[in-house]
């Protein structure tokens, strides 16, 4: 379960008009999530994490009291729980990622584009890094097709890119990787998210140097 420390997902933006728009409270409330997220994931001391992760599923509950039916924040529910998975390991991580696949689920049947499809990205990093049957859920061929799937509603993402670029590397699939991954650096900044895009650009910059070593 390891492999879940890298599982972490953070993009802004609308596609469309969501089926359930957030208040204005909403919004800042998800913005505060977002970068105590960053702070933990990227700042945090490592045996520290998984603790400020859980208070900060407290956090988002309170958040979903409000406003239940606001993908954005199922979404952001299934990412923290997500990174406290990685960040607890073990088998003990496994009912964390069931219950982040059902907050995914859930905001994908609410409004499939929320958060420039974020929901996809997640649910296709947890099927790749989730072990398969009959441990997990773990399918890299459902995996594929919902990176793909955030790709094409996001092509330009970091984070979309980046993940399909860590799956392909996985599969040594390494040529495709590179091009994502190059594709996953050169994306542009989120504004108020500089902290998440600084650590996402460490790790896609660490992971493309790893591919490139592969093809020498």
């Amino acid at each position: 379960m390891n492999a879940l420390r890298t599982l972490i997902i953070a993009t802004l933006g609308f596609a469309t008009l969501p089926a359930f728009a957030l208040s204005e409270g909403g919004e800042a409330q998800l913005h505060q999530l977002q970068t105590r997220w960053a702070e933990i994931n990227y700042q945090t001391p490592e045996k520290q994490r998984e603790e400020a992760f859980a208070k900060l599923v407290s956090q988002v509950d309170a958040a979903l009291t409000s406003e239940p039916k606001a993908p954005e924040l199922l979404i952001w529910r299934g990412i923290i729980l997500s990174t406290q998975a990685g960040a607890k390991g073990g088998l003990g991580a496994l009912g964390l990622v069931k219950e982040a696949k059902t907050n995914l689920e859930q905001a994908l049947a609410i409004d499939p584009q929320a958060l420039a499809g974020s929901a996809y990205t997640s649910l296709g990093s947890l099927y790749y890094q989730v072990p398969g049957w009959p441990i997990g859920f773990g399918d890299d061929e459902q995996a594929e097709k919902m990176l793909k799937q955030a790709l094409a509603i996001n092509p330009d993402g970091i984070d979309p890119n980046y993940f399909y670029g860590d799956f392909l590397q996985r599969q040594k699939r390494y040529e495709e990787s590179r091009a994502v991954l190059e594709k996953a650096l050169a994306a542009k900044d989120r504004p108020g998210r500089e902290l998440a895009d600084q650590g996402r650009r460490a790790e896609a910059a660490a992971l493309l140097q790893q591919v490139t070593g592969k093809l020498q």
